[in-house]
């Protein structure tokens, strides 16, 4: 199975293509989506919907683990995220990916066992279910590759109660 993992973003929006099998974990392919902060809001929401369509379009991902809205403290970039959120929704569906949400805790205690864990735990943590090439700096990107875990770790977890 490949799982497209995604963390959005207006400006950066992290992305990983993760293949699942027999309990194996591969990182196909990761980066970010990086839209010019100069283009007025529209653009960029334009810019996001056909990146993110050639990615699907070029690996055909069977599934998508996104992150859910949460409450943010910085109430000035709820609305960008939850844009960028839609379109990107709207490329999936348009697309016929199966879609399954994630808050940022349930990932959190599904990859390192604690919901309130810190970026550098998690980073620690994926790095000891997948390996990571060392030109992945974008906490975007490694929260990409820990949402298509997380939804691994859920598919195998259904799979056992069976």
């Amino acid at each position: 199975m490949l799982i497209l993992g995604i963390d959005p973003g207006i400006g950066i929006t992290g992305y990983s293509f993760l293949q699942y099998e027999n309990d194996c974990f591969d990182v196909i392919t990761s980066g970010s989506i990086q839209t010019d902060k100069t283009a007025p809001h529209p653009k960029r929401l334009l810019e996001l919907k056909a990146d993110m369509d050639f990615l699907i379009k070029k690996y055909n991902p069977d599934c998508a683990s996104i992150e859910q809205l949460f409450f943010f403290k910085n109430q000035k970039t709820i609305i960008p995220v939850a844009q960028a959120r839609g379109v990107i929704l709207l490329s999936l569906e348009e697309n016929s990916i199966p879609i399954y949400e994630y808050t940022p805790l349930v990932v959190k205690q599904t990859i390192t066992g604690h919901g309130r864990a810190d970026k550098p735990m998690v980073k620690l943590m994926v790095k000891n279910f997948v390996e990571i090439k060392e030109n992945v700096k974008l906490d975007d990107t490694i929260d990409s590759i820990a949402l298509a875990l997380c939804h691994a770790q859920n598919l195998n977890f259904k799979e056992r109660i069976k």
